[in-house]
C-alpha cells in the first residue's frame, strides 16, 4: 500500500517555506510530491534547493487546479492519492487513521480530514470544517460552517460520518476511482471541481467519509482571495456546470431554473451595494454557462445512477439560513 502527498503549486513559494518542511516531517508513510503549475515566482529553484529529495513534477504552463492535478497525478503511482493545499499545516498521525479506515472498505473511495483554521485553531475551517453536504439547489456547506458562521470545534464533530463532498483542502481517494472517474473536471479550472468529482463518486456508487481523528489546519484564500470577482465567476459558472452534469434526469431543469433565479437574486443583492464588479462576475458566468450546455450534455450522458443521496439536504439552505436564522444542519 503506497501514499503520495500531492501539493499543487502555482507562485507559492511563500506558503512552501512555511508549511512544507511540516508536511514531510509528519508523513513519514508517504511520498510528498510538489506539482508546480508553471510558477512564475521562484518556486522550483527554492525546491531543489531547500527540499531536493521531494519530487518535483514540472507542468509546461498553468492549467488550474483541475487540470493541474490531472496532469500531475497522471505521472504518480501510488495506491492513495492526498490533494493537499500548500496552505495547509497537517498533524500528527493524520494520514494512517484515514488510509487504515479506506483499506477497511473497498466502497470507500474518498475521505477528508477534521479541517480547522490555522488562524485560530480553535475553529473550524471554511473550505471544509467537518465535512461538505449540498441542498437541494446545489449550495454547499459544512458540518461546522454555515454560509459565514463558523463553528468552535467543542468536540461535537467527533465521530466519523458519511458526507456528500471532501474538501479540496486535504483530500483522500483511491487512485484507482480517480482515474476511473477521469479525475478533476478541467473545464472547471479551480473551486467546486472537487464536489463535482465527490458527486461522480457518489453516483458511481462509492462512499465518502468524514475521519475526525486526522487533523490539518488551513489558512484558506491562497490562490484567489474571497473577495476576488474572478471567484465570484468561477463559484457560479461552476456551481450550474455541477448541477447540470449530475442531478436526476427527472428534476435537473427545474433544480436549475430556480437556482438560475436565485442566483438573479445575488445579482440584485451586489447591484443594490453598488458591487458592479461581483454583479458582471454572475452574469458572465450565466453567459458561459448556456454557451456549455452542449459539452455538459455529453458528460451528462457519461454518468450513470444520478440519484438523489441522502447526504444531500432537501430544502433550501438558504432559507433556513437567512429565514428561520438556523445557524447548524445536522442530518
Amino acid at each position: 500500500m503506497t501514499v503520495a502527498v500531492a501539493i499543487l503549486n502555482w507562485n507559492g513559494k511563500h506558503w512552501l517555506e512555511k508549511f512544507l518542511a511540516n508536511v514531510i516531517e509528519n508523513s513519514p508513510e508517504a511520498t510528498v510530491y510538489v506539482i508546480d503549475n508553471a510558477s512564475t515566482d521562484d518556486s522550483v529553484s527554492f525546491l531543489h534547493t531547500q527540499f531536493p529529495e521531494t519530487p518535483i513534477i514540472q507542468l509546461d504552463k498553468n492549467y488550474g487546479f483541475a487540470e493541474g492535478y490531472n496532469q500531475g497525478l497522471a505521472q504518480i503511482q501510488a495506491d492513495y492519492y492526498v490533494l493537499l493545499n500548500s496552505d495547509v499545516q497537517v498533524g500528527k498521525n493524520w494520514i494512517s487513521p484515514i488510509v487504515e479506515r479506506m483499506e477497511a472498505d473497498e466502497k470507500l473511495a474518498v475521505c477528508m480530514p477534521k479541517l480547522k483554521s490555522f488562524e485560530n485553531p480553535e475553529l473550524f475551517e471554511y473550505a471544509g470544517a467537518a465535512g461538505g453536504f449540498i441542498d437541494k439547489f446545489g449550495y454547499p456547506f459544512c458540518h461546522g460552517r454555515l454560509f459565514s458562521t463558523i463553528e468552535k470545534d467543542e468536540g461535537q464533530y467527533n465521530q466519523e460520518c458519511d458526507i456528500f463532498w471532501a474538501s479540496g483542502a486535504a483530500l483522500f481517494v483511491k487512485s484507482s476511482v480517480y482515474q476511473q472517474l477521469g479525475g478533476l473536471d478541467k473545464d472547471f479550472f479551480a473551486h467546486m471541481e472537487e464536489i463535482d468529482f465527490c458527486w461522480r463518486v457518489k453516483n458511481a456508487g462509492y462512499k465518502i467519509k468524514y475521519i475526525p481523528q486526522s487533523e490539518v489546519f488551513h489558512v484558506g484564500g491562497g490562490s484567489l482571495p474571497k473577495e476576488n470577482p474572478f471567484k465570484t465567476y468561477l463559484n457560479f459558472r461552476n456551481n450550474l456546470y455541477m448541477l447540470h452534469k449530475n442531478l436526476p434526469d427527472d428534476c435537473y431543469k427545474k433544480i436549475i431554473f430556480k437556482r438560475r433565479l436565485l442566483d438573479a437574486v445575488s445579482w440584485l443583492n451586489f447591484v443594490v451595494h453598488f458591487d458592479f464588479k461581483n454583479a458582471k462576475e454572475i452574469l458572465h458566468a450565466h453567459k458561459d454557462y448556456r454557451s456549455a450546455i452542449p459539452d455538459l450534455e455529453k458528460k451528462r450522458k457519461q454518468i450513470s445512477a444520478k440519484i438523489i443521496h441522502k447526504e444531500m439536504y432537501p430544502k433550501s439552505i438558504v432559507w433556513a439560513y437567512f429565514v428561520q436564522r438556523k445557524k447548524r444542519i445536522l442530518f
